[in-house]
């Protein structure tokens, strides 16, 4: 069961009068070619790769079902049957799954019934056990549901299904490993890419020794826990789909490089800047973002930054002792880490204001230092990729 109004029929600009016939004359003949290239023999998977990434992406949700299996090289004519209950009886991961599901009210439209969202929230944990059961090399992370349901919102059960197998296996494989050195090591791609293009940024975050954890949760659920409006979520999937697995930290680093005044005029300070980049601007530019992502792709790929990734600090290894990171990687929320580490009560009520401000970016520095020189510690000597791959799933044609 899935929702069978289309949640996100695009992302379009407000246009008026002229433009806004201009914008739909595009539209229709976006739809045209993407028809044109369903319907040929072989389908053109490269044109429906080059739809997915152009502007708009792939326009509603009932193409997005059509498309999405073509480029992750996926039959559909033979979908899994519905899981029976023995799919939850012993198994290991069924109580987290079931919390971090009921915790995921807000990644469902606002204004669905009560009863058709939980039929959909009970579809979401069958979805997640059966992936994890068929693949037991694979470890669940919290997370790994904001990316199961935008799937299930957009293609229903049965497809979101084997969508999810083969996504688990290929582009987010490395988040699902048993430990998180393959998530650090991705995550040690962005600062070289930014460091690239704006040289006075790089510097200042290195300075606010800010390191890289703000983008963790944005890279392992796709942006999906962070987005509040469903229209971005699956315009960033589609673009995602379509690319090298890679794109999500590219897309991390343009965001960053979008704020640069908003950062560079931040106190530089781990504690400010953290907090800063931590909280995602709802309205973002996404099309031009896009773009831009790409754009880096092909100025600094993957191979060319590789060696600067597996070197981000390198020689702190001792960290990873650091009981804020032992206690980040078994639940995969540094989010919760922090906020429980401010819950600790005031011990002196006399305490000058200034003071007592003080002592919060203190802890808050100590906290961030823990898990961000953790998260670069371990990292990986040779780029896991997808180009491994690529060739199976046909995504460089």
């Amino acid at each position: 069961m899935y929702l069978k109004k289309s949640l996100s029929a695009g992302v379009a600009s407000p246009l008026n009068g002229l433009g806004k016939q201009d914008h739909e004359s595009k539209r229709q003949r976006k739809l045209r070619e993407i028809r044109q290239a369903l319907n040929s023999s072989p389908i053109d998977v490269a044109a429906l790769r080059r739809m997915a990434i152009s502007e708009g992406g792939l326009l509603t949700d009932d193409i997005r079902s059509q498309v999405w299996p073509r480029l992750l090289n996926i039959s559909t004519s033979e979908l899994p049957a519905k899981p029976g209950k023995e799919l939850r009886e012993n198994n290991k991961d069924y109580q987290q799954v079931l919390l971090d599901v009921r915790r995921s009210l807000r990644r469902f439209p606002p204004g669905m019934p009560d009863e058709q969202r939980e039929v959909l929230q009970e579809e979401l944990i069958d979805i997640i056990l059966y992936v994890l059961k068929r693949n037991p090399q694979l470890h669940y992370y919290q997370g790994y549901h904001d990316i199961v349901v935008t799937f299930l919102l957009v293609v229903g059960q049965s497809l979101a299904t084997v969508l999810v197998e083969k996504l688990s296996t290929h582009h987010l494989r490395d988040f699902m490993d048993p430990t998180m050195d393959n998530t650090k090591h991705i995550l040690n791609y962005l600062m070289p890419i930014i460091e690239r293009v704006n040289p006075e940024v790089h510097d200042f975050l290195q300075s606010a020794e800010v390191g890289t954890i703000f983008a963790l949760s944005w890279l392992i659920t796709w942006f999906g826990h962070v987005l509040s409006d469903f229209r971005h979520v699956v315009r960033l999937y589609d673009f995602f789909l379509a690319c090298h697995p890679l794109m999500p930290i590219y897309f991390a680093a343009v965001i960053v490089l979008y704020r640069e005044h908003e950062v560079l005029d931040c106190e530089c300070d781990m504690a400010d800047v953290h907090h800063l980049l931590s909280q995602i601007p709802q309205d973002l530019p996404y099309e031009t973002l896009i773009s831009r992502a790409g754009d880096l792709f092909v100025q600094f790929p993957p191979s060319e930054l590789a060696r600067e990734a597996a070197q981000q600090y390198n020689q702190r290894t001792a960290a990873l002792t650091f009981k804020d990171f032992e206690l980040a990687s078994a639940q995969q929320r540094p989010d919760t880490v922090l906020r429980r580490r401010f819950r600790e009560p005031v011990q002196k009520a006399d305490k000058s204001q200034a003071v007592a401000k003080q002592r919060t970016k203190r802890l808050m520095k100590l906290a961030i230092m823990g898990l961000t020189v953790a998260l670069g510690a371990a990292a990986l000597a040779v780029v896991k990729t997808a180009f491994e791959w690529a060739p199976k799933l046909q995504l460089f044609p």
